[in-house]
């Protein structure tokens, strides 16, 4: 079949929206008609060649949509039902995936860093020539063929666009907070960064029960934004950050702090936000060959505890599903996020829009 996609063919040129070959679903795989992709960070990581995938691609990881047919041996989806989409499609039954890691899992995870299908192929093409698609989806076309593991059934009283942000910034945020750090009541947090990612931290950290709970950005905007889901204080990020942070938390630093951008230097500066004891968790990705300079010695004398955390430690069977109940209930500010929709011809300004920090999440519709 024919559909619409955006290209990346060169790194650091924009998205070229071309039309282009898709083969139906082989074996455990599944077609989906895309609904709306979330326009996250990580696919411009890809943009800018600091996370390698090959070229050419079809980026986006966010995504949920409609399952328009199944291939044999599929039993977790039907043709009909509305789907969140899983960039960590896991086998379930390896080292990682029996500990409740399915973000590790060692079959998958080589497989979504090659822009290829579990069999090695590609099911997308132009002129005969394969497309590779990013972390196993490539949400930012019309249709996508993904393997029956990354595709999660979800209810239907949800609009789509609202569950395809549990596909990553939800889940990312919230998960990292609940699950990656396990804050507990009372306890200070502070998070460096209040876009897509950040805000979900602190809705998480709100939900449970921290306080204070402290933002930090550069852009007013978005520390307004920041207080209502869920932060007691918002800080501009400068040389005097860490000192109010200390301030507000007597004098200690923050129980958590958390690093949702991916920058190295705000990676070693909420270090120092980090209380004797506490835990700093490193959520954004950073680009591929970086360093943090963290200082050994201080790490062994104050006993910080210095974690990453992927996908937000997340099942995506168990937890995309909770996520959308927390917020058909009204605990999870889904709806707020999404600050502005763009078509797919619109991929472009859709980027420039979120480098600019004019939007909290901006979104994709189809």
């Amino acid at each position: 079949m024919k559909m619409k996609a955006a290209l990346l063919k060169e790194f650091n040129t924009p998205f070229q929206i071309e039309t282009v070959d898709l083969q139906p679903p082989k074996a455990g795989e599944v077609l989906v008609k895309m609904a709306a992709s979330g326009v996250c960070h990580s696919d411009w990581h890809v943009v800018e060649g600091l996370s390698y995938f090959p070229l050419p691609i079809i980026c986006g990881h966010e995504g949920a949509g409609i399952v328009e047919a199944v291939g044999d041996g599929v039993t977790r989806v039907q043709p009909g039902d509305h789907a969140t989409l899983s960039f960590r499609a896991n086998c379930g039954d390896c080292y990682y995936c029996q500990r409740d890691k399915p973000n590790l899992c060692e079959v998958y995870t080589p497989v979504l860093r090659s822009g290829l299908q579990i069999d090695g192929t590609s099911r997308v093409s132009l002129n005969g020539e394969p497309i590779h698609i990013m972390t196993g989806l490539g949400c930012f076309a019309e249709y996508v063929v993904i393997p029956e593991e990354a595709c999660v059934r979800v209810r239907r009283d949800v609009p789509l666009e609202v569950a395809a942000l549990v596909g990553c910034a939800v889940s990312t945020g919230v998960g990292a907070a609940i699950y990656t750090a396990d804050v507990r009541p009372g306890e200070s947090v502070a998070v460096y960064g209040a876009g897509g990612v950040g805000l979900n931290i602190i809705m998480g950290a709100a939900m449970c029960g921290a306080d204070p709970i402290i933002a930090v950005d550069t852009n007013s905007t978005k520390m307004e934004i920041a207080r209502e889901f869920g932060a007691t204080h918002t800080l501009y990020s400068d040389d005097t950050t860490v000192a109010q942070i200390q301030a507000l938390t007597h004098s200690r630093g923050a129980d958590h702090v958390f690093e949702s951008v991916g920058l190295q230097v705000l990676q070693e500066t909420a270090f120092e936000a980090t209380r004797p004891g506490g835990t700093l968790t490193l959520v954004g990705l950073t680009p591929l060959g970086s360093g943090t300079n963290l200082p050994g010695s201080v790490i062994t004398r104050t006993e910080k505890v210095i974690r990453g955390s992927f996908y937000g430690s997340v099942l995506p069977q168990r937890d995309f599903p909770m996520f959308l109940d927390l917020y058909r209930n009204g605990k999870l500010k889904l709806d707020e996020l999404v600050t502005r929709r763009y078509r797919l011809d619109e991929i472009n300004e859709a980027y420039q829009d979120m480098l600019t920090g004019e939007v909290a999440r901006g979104i994709i519709v189809f």
